[in-house]
C-alpha cells in the first residue's frame, strides 16, 4: 500500500531488477538440475570399474585441450620473449647485487668474496709448487740412496768397509778429547 495515499502500489510488472530475479532463479534451477544428474551419472560406477565410456572421452577431450592450449601458449612468441626478458632481469640482478655487497664490504674493512678467491687461489699455487718441490727431493733421495747402496756393494774388501765404519768412531773419540 502506499502510505501517502492510502491506495494500494501497482506494481510494474517490467521491473528489470525483478525481472532478472526471476531469470536468475530459472537459469539457476535448470543449472541445479543438470549439474545433479551429471554428477549421478558420473558416480554410478563403483572405484573398481571403469567410468562410463562417455566421461573418459569428455576427460580425454579436456586434456586434450589444456596440452595443446598450454604447448601453445609456452611456445608462443610472446612467452619466450618474456622469460628471456625475465632471465636477463635476474642475472642483472645478481650481478648488481653483488656489487653492491662487494661495496659495502669494502667500506666496512671487510673481506670480499673476490679476496677471500684471490687468497685460495695463492694457496692452491703454494700447494703445487711445495708438492713439486717435495717430490724432487724425494727422487733426489731415492737416487742418493741407490748411489750409497751401489758404493757399498763395490768395495770388494772387508777392511775397507770395516775402515769406514771405524772412521765416525775415531772422529768421536777425537772430539770427545778436545
Amino acid at each position: 500500500m502506499d502510505a501517502r495515499f492510502g491506495r494500494p502500489k501497482i506494481r510494474n510488472m517490467s521491473d528489470p531488477a525483478e525481472n532478472f530475479t526471476k531469470q536468475s532463479a530459472a537459469f539457476q534451477k535448470i543449472w541445479l538440475a543438470s549439474m545433479s544428474k551429471l554428477m549421478q551419472a558420473a558416480f554410478t560406477f563403483t572405484p573398481n570399474s571403469a567410468p562410463p565410456e562417455l566421461l573418459r572421452q569428455i576427460r580425454n577431450g579436456m586434456l586434450q585441450a589444456l596440452a595443446g592450449a598450454w604447448d601453445e601458449f609456452l611456445r608462443s612468441p610472446q612467452f619466450q620473449a618474456s622469460m628471456k626478458q625475465w632471465m636477463e632481469q635476474a642475472v642483472a640482478f645478481r650481478k648488481m647485487s653483488n656489487d653492491f655487497m662487494s661495496k659495502a664490504r669494502k667500506a666496512v674493512q671487510a673481506p670480499t668474496s673476490g679476496d677471500v678467491d684471490a687468497i685460495m687461489l695463492s694457496v692452491r699455487h703454494m700447494e703445487t709448487r711445495i708438492l713439486d718441490r717435495v717430490e724432487e727431493l724425494s727422487r733426489q733421495v731415492h737416487e742418493l740412496q741407490s748411489r750409497a747402496g751401489q758404493v757399498q756393494t763395490q768395495s770388494a774388501s772387508p777392511r775397507r768397509a770395516q775402515k769406514n765404519l771405524r772412521k765416525p768412531l775415531r772422529a768421536k773419540k777425537r772430539a770427545k778429547r778436545s
